[in-house]
């Protein structure tokens, strides 16, 4: 079968000339087209390739409804035209092309933008029915659904930089814990359970306050039991707090609770108050970015332009990683949940894999951004695409098989401060212009 199709680049000589290609897929059945060779044009881009797979869908069943597709040809995605991308790679283009097509990976519909009062500092998306977001007028909020605020959590006295769900094996879609970080240097810990309430939205109150910072608190992560959290800060310093036990565990204190527009006057609370289980000492600088992937085992990226990997249980640093720049971000992830990624001072995303002995050098950089990387985030069922999020006011959707970005989502109207996947299929982002945005339909496979 010869097709030509008006998704190509160049003039009628070029066009003349045709590649044999043979389209295979992963996916499922209604997506599958023939397998039998066809000649297309040889300066057709993805676009010309996906409109021949729709047309061959078509033909096949005249339900089908048009989509993009994206293409690899041994294992690397195609950004070129066709002709140009053999002769990049140095493939012939004599013999018949395998040519494997995927959902392309762009969101498809964006809700409108959920609202609050300051900067949004941070997003969590690791439970499918709430986003957390925590915010510079010091609330963290609950949002069910990413349709309503229903619950707001009020106590810190300066602005949050950090909200993080702890998931752990006595959690559930409905029923966990948060913590919380300031820059009132302080942690809160916060217990969640949406059966408790009818009518919202809710105030929530911490059940206890972990002390021990000298300045503010920049990241939170939890271990993956849920029995304990890590915290890294402005100090300088890593801290490790025991979570399971800090519902009985803790010095009483009173505090005078933070006066909202609905009090009438200002209530003393008697509250637990918690001390660090543990200290990690060894960054020299800020402690920008946190993460415990493995029970023995924590990462921490800082401001001193190295990424530290650190034995929980002797307390003492077992990698440490100079890459030049300051460091906002970090993320564990990709093949076998191995690789390092990181952004900073400047618009590149690095990727490293410390598995690879000799050598610092980045494996992966991109670089499409124009302005300094605020949050990276490898997606949870994917070795190959993670996220990134800039000061230039866009999130950036990546696969390691391609340098240039799947999507761009350039909908925010200043810095864009946090993001994070949620419910695998959606992009959830917060930044300087005070908006949560949520942007749904992103096919992963």
């Amino acid at each position: 079968m010869d097709f030509g199709v008006a998704g190509g680049a160049g003039g009628s000589e070029e066009a003349a000339r045709r590649v044999r290609v043979r389209f295979t897929t992963k996916l499922g059945p209604p997506l599958r087209v023939p397998s039998a060779p066809l000649a297309v044009p040889s300066n057709l881009t993805r676009m010309g390739l996906s409109e021949i797979v729709n047309l061959l869908l078509e033909n096949a069943s005249a339900e089908h409804e048009t989509q993009p597709f994206d293409f690899l040809i041994d294992g690397e995605l195609v950004r070129l035209p066709l002709e140009e991308f053999l002769l990049a790679k140095g493939i012939s283009a004599e013999k018949v092309l395998e040519i494997e097509y995927i959902k392309a990976v762009a969101p498809r519909k964006q809700q409108d933008p959920r609202l609050h009062d300051d900067w949004v500092s941070s997003v969590d998306g690791s439970n499918p029915s709430y986003i957390l977001t925590g915010c510079y007028d010091g609330i963290a909020r609950l949002w069910k659904g990413g349709a309503s605020c229903t619950h707001v959590l009020v106590g810190h006295s300066g602005a949050i930089t950090s909200a993080h769900i702890i998931s752990g094996k006595d959690e559930s879609e409905n029923r966990f814990h948060i913590a919380t970080g300031s820059k009132d240097r302080t942690l809160r810990l916060w217990k969640f359970d949406d059966a408790e309430h009818l009518e919202h939205p809710v105030n929530i109150r911490e059940y206890k306050i972990l002390q021990g910072h000298t300045s503010s608190v920049q990241s939170i992560s939890s271990d993956p039991s849920g029995d304990m959290i890590c915290s890294g800060s402005w100090d300088s310093s890593i801290k490790l707090w025991d979570v399971k036990n800090s519902e009985v565990l803790g010095d009483t204190v009173s505090i005078k609770k933070r006066k909202l527009v609905s009090d009438t006057e200002n209530h003393v609370e008697s509250q637990l108050e918690g001390v660090a289980a543990s200290t990690l000492i060894g960054h020299s600088q800020s402690v920008s970015s946190i993460v415990w992937p493995e029970r023995k085992t924590i990462y921490s990226a800082s401001w001193d332009h190295s990424v530290r990997q650190w034995d929980v249980q002797t307390g003492q640093e077992t990698w440490n990683m100079a890459c030049g720049k300051v460091l906002n971000c970090l993320d564990i992830g990709g093949e076998s949940s191995a690789l390092i990624a990181a952004g900073g001072s400047d618009p590149i995303l690095r990727i490293w894999d410390p598995r690879k002995p000799g050598t610092l050098a980045p494996v992966f950089q991109f670089s499409s951004h124009s302005s300094w990387i605020s949050a990276c985030k490898w997606h949870c069922k994917s070795w190959f695409h993670l996220l990134s999020a800039s000061y230039d006011g866009k999130v950036m959707l990546w696969d390691l098989r391609t340098a240039w970005p799947l999507a761009i989502i350039d909908s925010h109207k200043e810095k864009v401060l946090c993001a994070d996947w949620w419910k695998n299929d959606s992009v959830i982002s917060g930044g300087a212009d005070s908006k949560l945005l949520i942007c749904s339909g992103v096919s992963i496979q």
